[in-house]
C-alpha cells in the first residue's frame, strides 16, 4: 500500500512513517518545515520527502493519506485530498489500528518529560528482553530511531494532548487506549488550541476514562492539577510517586544522593530497591525515572532488573545534548520551550557544573510562547543562567525586552547574526552554552560552533 503523510517531519508523524515502512508499506510525505533530526532520520529510512505542500505531491495517487495536525483546511494539499475523494485518516487513528490494537500499550502523558520518560521506559523493557514497539517524540540515543514495531506484545507511546487533526479535535492520546499510563505532570500549555487549564484537564480525563480496571495509572502525589483530573472519576488503581522527604502518600519514592540528580535511591512500598547512577541531571529526570520504573514493574519488569537498565540510559537527542566542545566551551542543544522545562533544565545543569558560567540562548518558538502566555514567567525561568539571550523574531507578537525588564542578566536580540557576534565576543573557556528551542533555531548551533572555531 502507498501511504502518503502530510506533515511528515513532525516528530509524531515521522515516527508513523517509520512504522509504516517497517510494516511493508511504500511511504512518502510532505512538509513545510524540513530540519534534523527528523529529516535526517527519514532520509536514512529511504522515505521520500517533498518540501512544501502541493496537489502535485499526490501524483501518483496514494492508497491512503495520513493527515498530521499541523495542516488544516486551506492547505493546498489538504484541499486536493478532499476534492479528489482520497481515503484519509489521522495519525493517532492509524497508529491505533496498525500498531497499538491488541498490544499492551504503555502511554506517557504530561506537559513535561514525555519524550525522555518514554525513552526510559522503552529502554528498560528492551533491556529486559521484551522487544517493545515504541513511538517517541524525539530520537532516543539508545535506539537511534524514534519508532519501531517491535515484537507486537508491548508498545510504548508518547501520549500527546495536542489535537488529532483538522477533522478530529480530540487530544491524540484519546485514541491510544493504554493499559499502563504515566501522567507525568499537568500545566497550562498549547494556548493556541486550549482556552484554559480546565479544557486540558477534560482531555486528560477522557484518557483516564479509557484505562481498564486491571490497568495502572502512575502520577506524582504532589500535582494538584492531576489530582483534580482523577477526582473527576477514576476506575483504575493509581500508583503515586514522591520524594522520600514528602508527606504525601506514595508507593514509589526516591532520595537524592547527589544534588544534580546523578545518583539516587529508589524505594517501593517502603523497601529499598537499589541505586540509580547515570549521566542525566535534574530532579525532573529523577521524577521521570521513578514513573518509568513503576510502569515497567506493571509490565512485569522487577525494579532490581530495571534499575541497572536505567543506569545505562543515554537519553534523547536535543535533551541537553552536547553538540560540541570548542576551546573549552561546551555547546548544548535542548528542546525546552515552556518556562517550567527551561527552569528545571537549567537548574539541573547548574547543580552539575557548580559556579561555571551558563549562557542560555532561547528561541520562543512554540505557539504558546508566540501568544505571550508565558511572558511574565520567562525571566524567572532563566534565573539559573549567568546570562540569557532571548531571540525576538518579527512574528513574536510581544516585547521580550519589556517582559524581562529588570532582569539584568537577560538581553534580547532580533537577529541570529547579532547573537553570534555576542557569543563569539563573550564566551570563554569553561562556559556552558545552552540553545533552547522546539525547532531548528535556524541552525544557530552549527553556526556558533563554526564561529568559535575561527582563529583569533
Amino acid at each position: 500500500m502507498h501511504i502518503h503523510i502530510l506533515g511528515i517531519c513532525g516528530t509524531f508523524m515521522g515516527g508513523l512513517a517509520i512504522l509504516a515502512k517497517q510494516l511493508g508499506h511504500h511511504v512518502t510525505g510532505s512538509d513545510q518545515n524540513v530540519y534534523p533530526p527528523m529529516s535526517t532520520q527519514l532520509a536514512e529510512q529511504g522515505i521520500r520527502l517533498m518540501s512544501g505542500y502541493s496537489p502535485a505531491n499526490l501524483s501518483p495517487q496514494p492508497d491512503l493519506v495520513v493527515v498530521g495536525n499541523a495542516v488544516s483546511r486551506g492547505n493546498p494539499e489538504v484541499e486536493a485530498v478532499l476534492n479528489l475523494g482520497l481515503a484519509y485518516t489521522s495519525g493517532p487513528q492509524w497508529l491505533y489500528n496498525h500498531a497499538l490494537k491488541g498490544a499492551w500499550v504503555l502511554a506517557v502523558a504530561g506537559t513535561h518529560g514525555k519524550t525522555t520518560t518514554t525513552g526510559m521506559l522503552a529502554h528498560i523493557l528492551e533491556q529486559a528482553g521484551l522487544n517493545p514497539g515504541f513511538l517517541i517524540g524525539g530520537v532516543p540515543l539508545d535506539f537511534g530511531v524514534s519508532a519501531r514495531i517491535g515484537g507486537r506484545r508491548y508498545f510504548v507511546v508518547e501520549a500527546d494532548e495536542y489535537d488529532t487533526a483538522f477533522f478530529d479535535k480530540r487530544s491524540k492520546f484519546v485514541h491510544y487506549r493504554p493499559r499502563t499510563a504515566i501522567l507525568n505532570n499537568l500545566e497550562f500549555d498549547h494556548a493556541d488550541i486550549f482556552p484554559d487549564l480546565a479544557a486540558i484537564q477534560r482531555q486528560f480525563h477522557h484518557l483516564v476514562r479509557s484505562i481498564p480496571g486491571n490497568g495502572l495509572i502512575i502520577a506524582p502525589a504532589w500535582d494538584d492539577n492531576l489530582a483534580e483530573v482523577l477526582r473527576m472519576g477514576c476506575w483504575t488503581p493509581v500508583a503515586h510517586t514522591a520524594p522520600a522527604e514528602s508527606a504525601h502518600k506514595a508507593a514509589w519514592r526516591y532520595r537524592l544522593l547527589s544534588p544534580e540528580g546523578g545518583r539516587f535511591l529508589v524505594f517501593h512500598d517502603g523497601n529499598e530497591c537499589g541505586t540509580v547512577e547515570w549521566g542525566l541531571t535534574g530532579r525532573h529526570n529523577v521524577h521521570n525515572a521513578l514513573a518509568a520504573l513503576a510502569a515497567a514493574q506493571h509490565a512485569g519488569v522487577d525494579p532490581v532488573q530495571a534499575i541497572p537498565a536505567l543506569c545505562g540510559f543515554k537519553s534523547v537527542k536535543r535533551r541537553l545534548e552536547i553538540r560540541a566542545c570548542v576551546n573549552g566551551i561546551t555547546l548544548y542543544d535542548d528542546f525546552a520551550h515552556h518556562p517550567t522545562a527551561i527552569a528545571t533544565t537549567l537548574e539541573g545543569l547548574r547543580a552539575r557544573v557548580g559556579t561555571e558560567r551558563i549562557i542560555a540562548v532561547l528561541e520562543p518558538r512554540s505557539n504558546t510562547m508566540k501568544l505571550g502566555v508565558h511572558a511574565a514567567t520567562l525571566a524567572d525561568s532563566l534565573r539559573s543562567a549567568d546570562h540569557a539571550i532571548i531571540y525576538q523574531p518579527q512574528d513574536l507578537g510581544w516585547d521580550a525586552a519589556a517582559a524581562t525588564q529588570g532582569a539584568a542578566h537577560i538581553s534580547v536580540s532580533a537577529s541570529h547574526e547579532a547573537i553570534l557576534d555576542r557569543l563569539a565576543r563573550d564566551c570563554r573557556p569553561g562556559d556552558h552554552l545552552v540553545f533552547m528551542s522546539n525547532g531548528g533555531f535556524g541552525g544557530i548551533h552549527a553556526k556558533t560552533e563554526a564561529r568559535l572555531r575561527q582563529p583569533g
